[in-house]
């Protein structure tokens, strides 16, 4: 205790404690051991010196509480509410806090000292259950100006997300400010340096408040790191890399794949991760457990359990006899429609869990009951994913055979998979555009006559042309390169394709024909290029079959050149170099950053998750396309 608090209490301030044993915690607060008062002090320089200051309140059964409140002069009372998700509340004190003012001291020109606070646990955010709110208060100077930013430390000893922190004068809400948050904090354990939030006004660089603009400028240069080491899943930097971990080189030689992003093939570019060479192949990376995605771009507790449930596990589970690893399993094919239909639940036999845990419950037993049999027979295999089942699309669920029938066809084109691929036919005749010596002639079998006799003679060839009524979706020079490799893996088949429609007076597109190409082989087997039109006016039975099955080639087509190229392509992998060059050059507060965030939100995370079993050699993509290997 010191000398100045003794002396302040002296009888006429305070008699009851005369008869007390006095204690002081380090914040000033004063607490008799024995009877029912209690008193805290505060120091303020005047004048005169240092004033010492005594609040005390009551709490006798018989008296009502009374309280004698003297505050710190030019001092406001400030309350900061984090909500975090996940987190043990047996550990009361979870954070540490700084707030940091947007103004510089008027008499040094320097940044202010940071007003310090440390969070505790409070409560149960009461909309969310798994959500936990802290809070920590504050005695700041009215002087000290616009709280522009908060440093938050974490004294938990695991990391921990934080979705908000809410900074409000006292209990005045109204005029509360909000940091950013939706940000995984490392351990202090582990890292030493505080993380920043910043308050959700945004900025232009030019307009940063001059008390975090230099917090501004280090953010920026701890998150672009220096280019070197092994990046830890706890990191938050992002830095460039190329596509050179698909391959694993030293798991097997034929699992090796070229690096996309290199010289050869100058894009697209991934996050850097650090991981060692492989041993094989010095140009790759080696294959690990572990993808790193910085750790704001990974997702929240809530957010992870979701995907895994709604995306993966629900998904992908009645796939999985697709992923065993038997060359057996491998090469068995459907024996018949009724074993595909057998796939899709079409009753609804039993209520799904109604909680995570309990999902979680259940498709452990499916699992376990799905890989408890060895057979290698597919009949057998079915039987044993009984209750993994994909859900019955509604078009199916009303018409087995909707996918059978041209309109249908059709209208999946617009509506379906990928409405993205098909184009207005601006040229007749259709020609290619590669080297003929190597893939046939360049003029396509869809001739003007045979256009003319299946729309019924109603117009010419030009005439469509020129009324926009013929549309195409075109793979014939995209896919015939890749056709003889693809060939020579076993169990699949490639062709080149072209597929014409014709817009009807109803509005509606109508399939008129179907070119299946293959280039010039090996010999002699395959020597000379190959060409096939197909038609929907087939009347004998061989001739509607090959129709039918020269559209399933098309929907494959359709299908895989929208997973590789307008979905991976064109949509993930092209955005994560944005991301990166966000994060490297627009801070937190820039307010472009803050327009384009929520749509990158998790982007990186997936394309890692791809990276590891969607697109790498001997993914689920190389396995279940027809491209196989070559994807």
């Amino acid at each position: 205790m010191t000398a100045p608090l003794l002396a302040a209490l002296s009888p006429s301030h305070c008699p009851s404690l005369l008869t007390s044993t006095i204690s002081a915690s380090r914040h000033g607060a004063v607490t008799p051991r024995r009877g029912r008062r209690a008193c805290s002090w505060s120091t303020a320089r005047g004048r005169g010196g240092t004033v010492s200051r005594i609040s005390c309140s009551s709490t006798l059964d018989d008296t009502p509480a009374g309280l004698i409140t003297v505050a710190k002069p030019n001092y406001v009372k400030m309350k900061a509410t984090v909500k975090v998700e996940h987190t043990d509340p047996s550990n009361r004190k979870v954070l540490h806090l700084e707030l940091v003012s947007s103004d510089l001291d008027s008499q040094t020109g320097r940044e202010k000292t940071p007003i310090p606070g440390d969070a505790y646990y409070w409560g149960t955010d009461p909309v969310c259950g798994h959500e936990f709110l802290l809070e920590a208060t504050f005695d700041v100077p009215v002087s000290f100006g616009p709280i522009g930013a908060v440093l938050v430390e974490n004294e938990h000893d695991k990391k921990m997300f934080l979705i908000s922190i809410v900074v409000a004068p006292g209990n005045n809400e109204s005029a509360s400010v909000t940091f950013e948050g939706n940000s995984w904090i490392k351990p202090r354990s582990a890292d030493t340096v505080k993380h920043v939030f910043f308050s959700l006004k945004s900025y232009l660089p030019s307009e940063t408040p001059p008390g975090v603009e230099s917090l501004r400028e280090s953010e920026l240069k701890a998150i672009c790191g220096d280019g070197s080491g092994e990046r830890n899943e706890l990191d938050r930097i992002y830095d460039y890399d190329v596509y050179n971990d698909l391959g694993k080189p030293d798991i097997d030689d034929n699992l090796t794949r070229p690096v996309l992003g290199g010289d050869a093939h100058p894009y697209p570019r991934r996050c850097r991760t650090g991981r060692p060479r492989s041993d094989k192949d010095p140009s790759s990376e080696k294959a690990g457990n572990y993808v790193y995605v910085p750790k704001d771009e990974v997702f929240s507790p809530s957010d992870d359990l979701e995907f895994l449930l709604n995306k993966g596990l629900m998904s992908s589970t009645p796939g999985l006899w697709t992923m065993l690893d038997t060359s057996e399993r491998k090469s068995l094919s459907f024996p018949s429609f009724t074993a595909i239909d057998s796939l899709f639940d079409d009753t609804v036999v039993e209520q799904p869990p109604s909680t995570p845990s309990a999902m979680l419950v259940e498709m452990a037993r499916k699992l376990l009951n799905a890989w408890r049999p060895a057979s290698d027979r597919m009949e057998e295999a079915l039987q044993a994913l009984k209750g993994l089942k994909f859900e019955m699309p509604k078009l199916i669920a009303s018409d087995r055979f909707a996918w059978f029938r041209d309109e249908e066809f059709a209208r999946q084109t617009l509506s379906g998979l990928n409405p993205l691929s098909i184009q207005l036919v601006t040229e007749f005749p259709f020609v290619s555009k590669l080297d003929e010596k190597e893939y046939g002639p360049r003029e396509s079998g869809l001739t003007k006559e045979l256009i003319e006799e299946q729309i019924g003679q109603a117009m010419t060839v030009e005439e469509a042309v020129e009324k926009k009524k013929l549309f195409m979706l075109d793979y014939h020079d995209m896919l015939l390169p890749f056709v003889n490799d693809v060939r020579e893996l076993d169990g699949t088949t490639l062709y080149g394709s072209r597929t014409l429609f014709f817009l009807t007076e109803q509005g509606t597109l109508r399939p008129i024909a179907i070119e299946l190409t293959r280039p010039k082989g090996k010999p002699p087997i395959l020597a000379e290029a190959w060409s096939q039109v197909f038609t929907p006016q087939q009347w004998d039975g061989t001739g509607s079959w090959l129709w039918k099955l020269a559209k399933a080639h098309v929907l494959a087509h359709d299908s895989g050149y929208h997973q590789l190229v307008n979905h991976w392509l064109r949509t993930h992998c092209c955005v994560e170099p944005y991301i990166i060059a966000a994060n490297r050059q627009l801070s937190r507060m820039h307010p472009i950053f803050r327009l384009l965030h929520p749509h990158f939100r998790y982007t990186m995370q997936i394309n890692a998750k791809s990276r590891e079993k969607l697109i790498n050699a001997d993914g689920i993509i190389e396995r279940a396309f027809s491209p196989g290997g070559t994807a």
